[in-house]
């Protein structure tokens, strides 16, 4: 179980990328504490998304590159109790040191991730259907799972428009880098029979759909700023995704 290529698959560095998710839920927090804010994020980048990591990889198998790790070594069967592990630690201290709620959202977000690379369901293997539930979970979700436990609040003040509009930003912005991520593996992916979105469309395609998406997401992000906060946080936000947009 505490085998070094276990460790390796669990790929905790790439937990980074999905921080900006929990970083935004911080950003409009009225109530944050300094032990629910550091809680929320062990649970969910040390703990939920190291246990999908791991979990993923333990069914996919993958010889070549992957997301946060390069050269995958073969997988072992102590990855999948590793990561069934760190998904109930999630859950255990998403409870005591949060709440009920977070600690429910926590065990459905885990079933969504599952889902998406077990066997007998395999919605990688679904092209639209893997992409929204994925871009759902890591994005929407994720952003009110966060906001919940930062604030300690009830479901229905995390659901008022003004956080379920940032929420699903969230989302749009990961339907549009989603695909991306999904064109370094082809070959693996064509070999298993997963049909992931990216395969469906095709590498040209795949760049021209994730750049609508990210246009919507923009002019999303544009809207609520000035909505919400101030026209200088819009331009801020442009000027910083600018150097990614023009590379892709």
């Amino acid at each position: 179980m505490f085998s070094f290529s276990t460790w390796l698959h669990l790929r905790f560095p790439f937990s980074y990328f999905l921080l900006p998710v929990f970083l935004f839920a911080v950003s409009i927090s009225p109530n944050i504490n300094g032990s629910r804010l550091l809680w929320t994020f062990l649970v969910l980048h040390l703990m939920l998304y190291p246990a999908s990591n791991g979990y993923n990889s333990y069914f996919d198998k993958d010889k070549k590159s992957i997301g946060g790790l390069k050269n995958p070594p073969l997988v072992k069967k102590g990855l999948y109790y590793m990561a069934l592990l760190l998904d109930v630690l999630a859950l255990l201290l998403g409870y005591f040191k949060i709440s009920l709620l977070f600690s429910v959202m926590i065990f459905l977000y885990g079933l969504a991730s599952k889902a998406y690379s077990h066997p007998a369901i395999r919605l990688k293997k679904l092209p639209i259907t893997g992409w929204i539930v994925a871009g759902f979970f890591q994005g929407f979700f994720t952003f009110l799972s966060a906001y919940i436990g930062l604030n300690n609040f009830s479901l229905d003040i995390a659901l008022r428009p003004s956080i379920m509009w940032p929420a699903a930003l969230c989302t749009l912005l990961l339907w549009a880098n989603y695909p991306m991520t999904q064109i370094y593996q082809h070959e693996e992916d064509g070999a298993r029979g997963d049909k992931t979105l990216s395969v469906f469309l095709g590498i040209k395609k795949t760049f021209i759909f994730s750049l609508v998406f990210f246009g919507i997401g923009a002019a999303g992000f544009i809207v609520y700023f000035r909505t919400y906060h101030q026209q200088q946080f819009a331009i801020d936000f442009l000027l910083a995704l600018s150097p990614a947009i023009v590379f892709f």
